[in-house]
């Protein structure tokens, strides 16, 4: 027998698989976004980056439970809110995830949706990316390309943060 994700009520394990559907919809939800902005190839380490932000924004907006039944568009605001350049996103997303913790260790059920969060939110904290580094001066040289000026190791997090935001935007 299949769960949903954080639906499951059988916190005994009995051997059912538990789906982490909320989850699944989520990184859909974040794929489909980055993909119709065609910001970068989708095989490319800064798509994931840009792919797991928005999955976290998703997945952790989702305060009803009810991510698997909302409307995409309906949500929209919300999304660029929470990833606009602004907003404190990582603590957002740290205090969002030990609320998460918390209520599923009270619960004492399985949380696959929640795994697969952490492990998304751990791969963006310790994982950089070499990106252009956005706060170099300009001057010295003339006009020079993307890939000619200088570069800096980034958290993924920071780099696919802004390419979530632009990918809504460009919804």
């Amino acid at each position: 027998m299949l769960h949903r994700g954080h639906e499951s009520t059988d916190g005994a394990g009995g051997g059912e698989l538990t789906v982490p559907m909320a989850w699944l919809y989520a990184e859909y939800i974040a794929d489909e976004l980055l993909r119709s902005g065609d910001l970068m190839p989708p095989t490319s380490f800064e798509f994931r980056a840009g792919r797991d932000a928005l999955a976290l924004t998703i997945f952790l907006s989702d305060t009803d439970g009810e991510l698997s039944g909302i409307q995409v568009v309906s949500q929209l605001e919300t999304w660029l809110s929470l990833t606009a350049y602004d907003q404190p996103w990582q603590d957002w997303v740290c205090e969002r995830m030990a609320q998460l913790t918390a209520e599923t260790l009270a619960s004492e059920a399985p949380a696959p949706d929640l795994a697969l969060a952490e492990a998304a939110w751990r791969w963006l904290e310790e994982t950089e990316l070499l990106a252009p580094d956005l706060n170099a001066v300009p001057g010295g040289a003339a006009m020079i390309g993307e890939d000619e000026g200088p570069k800096v190791w980034t958290p993924a997090w920071q780099l696919g943060l802004p390419l979530g935001h632009l990918a809504i935007h460009l919804f």
